[in-house]
């Protein structure tokens, strides 16, 4: 099958995109700039010139091609309802190129678009007043060409995509441990995060593609849920950090914003026991903890 992938260059899309290839797919991957395309090649892929306002562009990629994995998201983040605009005009170039033909669109979403408090599933609605609500429309528009004949499928990763390089926000947890001189939590810490090793994630998008049936919503979590409390534990003791407990008010100053302290303090434990079934997705990579105690967050320099 020949994909079309946006978003290949990034954190976790080189990932996706080397499983791919080593699958015996070929890859066109989106690059917006040199150090993407050269990113591209060196995996093995074919880039093509342009970003995710080339409408253009992402029609004639997706209509190429036999099937499409769309990771890409960016823009401004102090503009969400911007950056929402932005992904689904990018979801109605892609998936008009290819209504009718049956082919797969792998559109990614995030599990923190779930209610909190409890464990997510599949099957259970979107939050639409949530963290992620600006991904619930996303999902939506996706989700609508499944009756235009795409076999579209939704795949939710876990906030937490962990493995070498991260720069995400159990990376920002370290830096701010760093900086700060402490490890901490909100509240008790007993909210849960899940998470899932980046290798684990890029062979449930290769599945996806290739046998998700259309419609499919799926959640790329291998852990339920992780505690914040045991991440800021190890944290500290990989560091030699003292770990605390911070109210609310507290944490809006220790966090990089009010925003990303109410993010630390959600619970948002979801199941993948659908989509394992689903699929046959049977992650074996470490876990989050592992990967803290014996990857390169504690020595890799900071994002």
């Amino acid at each position: 099958m020949h994909v079309f992938v946006t978003g290949g260059s990034g954190t976790t899309g080189p990932s996706v995109v080397a499983e791919l290839i080593a699958a015996g797919h070929s890859v066109t991957g989106l690059a917006r700039s040199d150090v993407a395309a050269a990113r591209l090649e060196s995996l093995g892929a074919t880039p093509l010139r342009g970003s995710l306002d080339d409408l253009d562009r992402l029609h004639r990629g997706a209509a190429a091609a036999d099937g499409v994995v769309h990771m890409a998201y960016g823009g401004d983040f102090s503009d969400p309802d911007g950056m929402m605009r932005r992904d689904l005009a990018a979801i109605g170039a892609l998936g008009r190129a290819l209504e009718d033909s049956g082919k797969p669109l792998v559109v990614t979403s995030g599990t923190l678009v779930m209610p909190g408090g409890r464990v997510g599933t599949e099957k259970d609605e979107p939050d639409t007043a949530g963290f992620a609500v600006f991904r619930v429309k996303s999902e939506q528009a996706a989700l609508d060409f499944a009756a235009r004949g795409v076999r579209v499928s939704v795949l939710r990763l876990a906030p937490t995509v962990h493995g070498p390089r991260d720069r995400g926000f159990v990376a920002m947890l370290v830096a701010t441990a760093r900086q700060t001189g402490v490890s901490a939590y909100v509240g008790d810490g007993t909210n849960r995060w899940p998470a899932v090793h980046r290798l684990d994630a890029a062979a449930l998008f290769r599945l996806a593609l290739e046998k998700a049936p259309a419609g499919s919503v799926l959640h790329g979590a291998s852990e339920t849920g992780v505690t914040m409390k045991d991440i800021a534990e190890t944290i500290g003791r990989g560091l030699g950090l003292p770990t605390v407990s911070l109210t609310p008010a507290e944490a809006a100053t220790h966090f990089v914003n009010p925003f990303m302290a109410g993010v630390y303090a959600f619970d948002g434990p979801v199941s993948s026991a659908l989509t394992r079934d689903l699929l046959g997705w049977s992650p074996t990579h470490p876990t989050l903890l592992e990967d803290l105690e014996h990857g390169d967050y504690l020595t890799a320099p900071a994002p």
